[in-house]
């Protein structure tokens, strides 16, 4: 399984029978220009994880893809409130769905906390599975979900709903051998290099740095 970080939290994941994009948001443009994508999946619906202005031509690009999404992502689409997601599924969790020689499961529900205040919105994590291959994790904005068997992890690093506490606790609680760190626009290099630091040194993961677009073989 290759696996890219194309910046904050959005990941290209390739195998033999499949090329998957996740969360293609608006801090990062390195997605931007993708073709042949069999699927692109949606952790949730704020703009750093699904960027509304750019959606259009990513789909236009890649008629062929599925879209998956998290389910209330379907409503605010239908409502007006995001960009149209003409044949779009939702998957909700503990559902699954097949996309090439990978199989995804949803897991999962709610986003993070951010304050009592703001309302919490659907998150759903995605775990995909191939034969032959490690098993890859991506939570989207949660810590509160950690699935069983899984071989490599895509961390968040910071945002306005996480401490680093609740990072080191997450990366303990899946115990994945390996991973990379995601949701880390917010982060200056000293930032980065501090969170990554603090989990490799109290974590069972070893995190590979992967910024600036670059694919690691797992």
């Amino acid at each position: 399984m290759q696996l890219t970080h194309l910046g904050h939290s959005a990941v290209l994941v390739q195998t033999d029978g499949a090329r998957i994009l996740i969360d293609p948001g608006n801090f990062s443009d390195a997605w931007h220009g993708l073709t042949d994508l069999d699927a692109i999946l949606v952790t949730h619906q704020h703009a750093d994880h699904l960027d509304p202005a750019a959606l259009p031509a990513l789909l236009a690009a890649n008629p062929g893809a599925r879209v998956v999404v998290e389910p209330s992502i379907l409503a605010a689409s239908e409502a007006g409130d995001l960009p149209e997601l003409p044949g779009a599924s939702g998957l909700a969790p503990d559902d699954q769905t097949a996309i090439g020689d990978v199989l995804v499961t949803a897991v999962g529900g709610a986003h993070a906390v951010i304050h009592p205040d703001l309302p919490r919105i659907g998150n759903v994590g995605f775990v995909l599975r191939s034969e032959g291959q490690p098993t890859f994790f991506h939570p989207g904005d949660s810590y509160a979900v950690a699935p069983g068997g899984v071989d490599v992890v895509a961390v968040p690093l910071y945002g306005p709903w996480g401490a680093l506490r609740e990072t080191i606790d997450f990366a303990r609680a899946v115990a994945a051998p390996e991973g990379f760190g995601i949701h880390d626009e917010l982060l200056n290099d000293r930032g980065r290099g501090l969170i990554t630091g603090r989990v490799k040194a109290m974590t069972p993961t070893s995190l590979v740095d992967l910024r600036g677009g670059q694919t690691h073989t797992f």
